[in-house]
């Protein structure tokens, strides 16, 4: 029996007559008819008799009714289950992001979505770039925000923003106009590491510049350049979300020579995304640039 003849063949038995059961179903009579012999004509037997007071269920037909009633139920369990997937009722995203996106980002980010998709659930991990792919590689996570750099073939890289790297500098620094790399090295540059995102970009102006700053110690946490800063170890070079930051704390100032940086979101590219993660890349594009306005505000102060 097709999914069509058994709609049918329910309505008959609910409704008791053909002409009933073609209002319930809002169709015409001789469609009704026309199912039903169908359906009949494929079985072998009849599922009706037809009598002057109605229709009745063969012997044949009340067999199937058990199967035909537990798979409408099932039917019904999957059209209530579609609604709720479109409303984005009892799903799970899964997220991940570089650590330097945790505090500034994704916090809040998150915070907005979920008084959009209240019973949408998520789960958040803060993790470094290689460790974040291979998450998703492994179908751990649906997705992940990035600083730009180089993918793997089986992943999606969308660009989400583009910016520059700032200086940090002690709160009562005196200096107040944009910073050069050289004077940035003259001042003990606390370095990322070479084979970080953003590192690369200022290790690449440096040698290009042939500058080499004095201070040998190398981080790979945006957080702890920071941190050392603020304890007096230096000045330092960090993304715009880890200055926000630190925005009370310390001094933010442009640097004289751009270093730019992408943040993207990467993703499986054979899977498709839901409403849902849709609309939670949404709301972190807007918190990034929300963030670039803080930063514009904090230069202008300096």
């Amino acid at each position: 029996m097709r999914l069509r003849h058994i709609e049918v063949f329910q309505a008959i038995v609910q409704t008791g007559s053909i002409s009933a059961a073609a209002r319930l179903l809002n169709v015409s009579q001789p469609n009704i008819s026309r199912v039903l012999n169908h359906a009949e004509q494929q079985l072998g037997f009849a599922l009706f008799e037809r009598r002057i007071q109605g229709m009745s269920v063969t012997a044949e037909g009340r067999r199937l009714l058990p199967e035909i009633d537990d798979l409408c139920q099932r039917l019904q369990s999957i059209t209530q289950l579609t609604e709720q997937l479109r409303r984005g009722e009892g799903q799970l995203v899964r997220v991940g992001a570089a650590h330097a996106f945790g505090q500034m980002v994704m916090a809040p980010a998150l915070v907005t979505w979920r008084q959009q998709m209240a019973s949408v659930s998520v789960e958040l991990v803060t993790e470094h770039f290689s460790t974040l792919c291979q998450m998703i590689l492994e179908n751990q996570l649906d997705f992940a925000l990035v600083f730009g750099q180089q993918v793997d073939a089986d992943l999606l890289a969308e660009p989400l923003f583009q910016s520059s790297m700032v200086a940090l500098l002690p709160r009562h620094h005196p200096r107040h106009e944009p910073v050069t790399l050289q004077w940035l090295c003259d001042n003990n540059l606390l370095m990322m590491q070479a084979q970080d995102p953003l590192g690369r970009v200022l290790h690449r102006a440096l040698r290009d510049k042939k500058l080499n700053p004095a201070v040998s110690l190398s981080i790979k946490t945006y957080s702890v350049i920071a941190d050392m800063v603020l304890a007096g170890g230096g000045v330092g070079v960090v993304d715009l979300f880890t200055a926000c930051r630190y925005a009370e704390q310390l001094k933010l100032l442009p640097i004289a020579q751009p270093l730019p940086f992408e943040v993207m979101l990467i993703s499986r590219r054979d899977q498709p995304q839901s409403q849902s993660t849709l609309q939670l890349k949404q709301v972190i594009r807007n918190r990034l640039w929300e963030i670039a306005r803080q930063c514009e505000v904090q230069f202008i102060r300096s």
